[in-house]
């Protein structure tokens, strides 16, 4: 019997690399962002705010980041998994910090989880591909 076993987490480092990718990416598109890397517990490692980001995408950027990194998928994928259950659409998009709309991307190293990014502050569209900057800076694995 193991009684600990290893897990795979992201580094501060890369971390920090992935949120200021994402704010680059973010300055060239012309939005102002709110971006948040946890590891894959949901426990924060690194956050930036773009001055003039809205204050009130703080928390929606770091739940996307705990609901990828948690997870495991795009927090856009949330509705498709579900499928047509009302239920389970009422039921999860109840609990507290699941997110269930666009902008959170999980962080995967060779297929292993090791975090998740979430940006909140544009459109969807636009947090995920600030999110999917972020991910290509570090190297991580590309969501489909």
């Amino acid at each position: 019997m193991e009684i600990a076993v290893t897990q795979s987490t992201v580094s501060w480092q890369a971390a920090h690399a992935a949120t200021e990718a994402a704010v680059r990416h973010a300055e060239k598109i012309g939005v102002k962002i709110n971006v948040a890397v946890s590891d894959a517990a949901g426990n924060l490692v690194a956050f930036l705010r773009m001055p003039g980001a809205f204050p009130q995408s703080i928390q929606i950027a770091l739940d996307k980041a705990y609901t990828a990194g948690g997870f495991g998928f795009p927090t856009a994928d949330w509705m498709s998994m579900i499928g047509h259950s009302e239920a389970m659409k009422l039921g999860f998009s109840a609990q507290p910090r699941l997110i269930v709309f666009g902008g959170g991307l999980p962080i995967r190293v060779g297929g292993t989880l090791a975090g998740g990014i979430g940006v909140s502050g544009a459109s969807e569209q636009q947090d995920e591909a600030c999110a999917r900057a972020g991910l290509a800076a570090i190297g991580a694995d590309s969501p489909l």
